[in-house]
């Protein structure tokens, strides 16, 4: 059964025990109903709103920098992996899609991670969700819920998971340092972080990060 994290808490992720050759670090969410008030409230009410959460991957050196932001140096081909730049020019790390619904079953994104072949200048991997134009939309973790990030080794086994859903220090909070993955000698350590943050974007959260 995989460990289920709180804030702060982590899970060393060993080799030995682990196939670390590809992990995947799985995000979920659901938008929470509108309120519905009686009969007519339930047959007129309206859907729930489209939020667009983006997933977003910092590779940071040693020093907790991220130092490569691509040839243009405007993050395309660099050491951030986000929705106009899916796949690190390694090829170690990469996102699979961008789920603009949260709708369905199952993760909503998905970044995988070579673990084991990811090049040593890589200390940490930080781990970032946004909502796209939350500020203007009104759109905030407050009103997200069932929200999770999960590590799953190469062979489909579950490791861990932290779930966010709940704490009310997320409202009006539209972006989240949501975990990261950090070197132990040679293995790595998931850590639950869930750091709020006002900004929509995460380039802003980014320029806490650059050399």
């Amino acid at each position: 059964m995989a460990l289920s994290l709180k804030k702060g808490e982590g899970l060393s992720l060993r080799k030995e025990d682990n196939d670390l050759t590809q992990v995947t670090i799985g995000l979920g969410w659901d938008i929470a109903e509108p309120e519905k008030k009686g009969f007519f409230g339930s047959l007129f009410a309206p859907k729930a709103p489209e939020f667009d959460l983006d997933a977003v991957a910092f590779l940071l050196d040693a020093n907790g920098k991220v130092t490569n932001l691509g040839p243009a140096q405007d993050l395309i081909k660099g050491d951030v992996i986000f929705f106009n730049s899916q796949k690190h020019p390694s090829g170690h790390i990469w996102l699979t899609g961008d789920n603009r619904t949260g709708a369905g079953e199952g993760d909503d994104e998905q970044i995988i991670v070579k673990l084991n072949n990811l090049s040593p200048q890589y200390h940490r991997i930080l781990f970032v969700v946004s909502i796209y134009q939350g500020i203007q939309r009104q759109q905030h973790f407050g009103l997200v819920k069932n929200a999770y990030i999960r590590a799953v080794d190469g062979k489909g086994k579950e490791l861990c998971r932290y779930n966010i859903s709940g704490d009310a220090s997320y409202n009006n909070m539209c972006s989240l340092t949501f975990a990261e993955v950090v070197r132990e000698g040679s293995a790595w350590k998931f850590s639950a972080i869930g750091a709020p943050h006002n900004a929509d974007s995460f380039v802003e959260v980014l320029k806490n990060y650059l050399a």
